[in-house]
């Protein structure tokens, strides 16, 4: 299972490029997706979903291109769990999984099977005879996550899917996403930068409907090797100075002083010591290069 998208562009009628020439290949596992607000992820994900069609270019799903009348059969193929989901809130969760699975075509037996497998594994099955207008956003998400399971898709593209959810729960979710990308392409759309660190080998960072990198998460590490630097000072003076001139990854506050991740080519400052680049200063140092 392979997801091929060359030349892809997607303009809305305010004249506004969502994703603007894009070229990019997801490849089996789970491949993560990086990019602030506004840089093109939703469009991207309701392209690849059907919901809508680009300008121009081309998509391809496993040798099938996005086309209208291969869409039936390309749906077939994906489960999706978009950012926003509101699920039949007079129905329990069970009853609505159950009719989720049975629009999915998905027999009665099979069906209870999975759902049974699916609520023990997100900590759900003491829930199931609860109304979905009862459960918290963070429940919600992973009923939403279930349904998007139910009919095992090749294709699984979920958008967030950890907002909401302690970080206890973020774990088991984590580790239900990896066990089910063994065989299929799994598309995990996060702000969260600690997810994809924990789950994917291979990622895309998006800006402003382009794509910046595309890669394994070592080499994306590159582009931060050398560039990250760690400092502490109590001259607070000293410290604002540098935050003025250069990117900071991270500030606390200690009793030593202002502990501080400075991002930068050249040593910021004669104290500063070189530190190991997390994907969290690759991302920044990134976006921040291409403005």
């Amino acid at each position: 299972m392979g997801i091929w998208i060359e030349d892809l562009t997607v303009t809305f009628k305010n004249r506004v490029t969502a994703i603007d020439h894009a070229n990019l290949e997801i490849t089996k596992g789970i491949f993560g997706l990086l990019g602030e607000n506004g840089a093109g992820k939703t469009t991207l994900m309701r392209v690849l979903t059907t919901v809508l069609s680009p300008d121009s270019g081309t998509v391809v799903l496993d040798d099938i291109p996005y086309r209208e009348e291969n869409y039936e059969k390309i749906q077939r193929k994906i489960g999706y769990l978009p950012q926003e989901i509101d699920l039949y809130p007079g129905l329990t969760v069970q009853e609505c999984l159950e009719y989720m699975g049975d629009l999915s075509g998905i027999s009665k037996r099979v069906c209870k099977e999975r759902i049974s497998y699916y609520l023990e594994k997100t900590d759900l099955s003491m829930h199931r005879k609860k109304k979905m207008k009862q459960l918290s956003g963070g429940m919600k998400r992973r009923v939403g996550l279930i349904q998007a399971l139910l009919h095992e898709p090749e294709f699984l593209i979920v958008d967030e899917p950890t907002t909401g959810l302690d970080p206890e729960e973020r774990i088991r979710i984590r580790n239900l996403l990896v066990d089910f990308s063994k065989g299929r392409t799994v598309l995990l759309s996060t702000h969260v930068v600690e997810d994809l660190a924990a789950t994917c080998g291979r990622l895309a960072v998006m800006k402003r409907g382009r794509f910046l990198y595309a890669g394994s998460v070592p080499g994306l590490l590159e582009h931060a090797k050398g560039k990250v630097w760690s400092y502490t000072t109590a001259d607070f003076a000293q410290a604002e100075k540098l935050e003025k001139k250069y990117l900071i990854s991270a500030k606390q506050y200690t009793e030593n002083g202002i502990q501080m991740r400075i991002l930068s080519e050249e040593k910021p400052d004669a104290d500063c010591e070189t530190d190991h680049a997390t994907l969290e200063d690759a991302y920044i140092y990134l976006t921040n290069q291409r403005k």
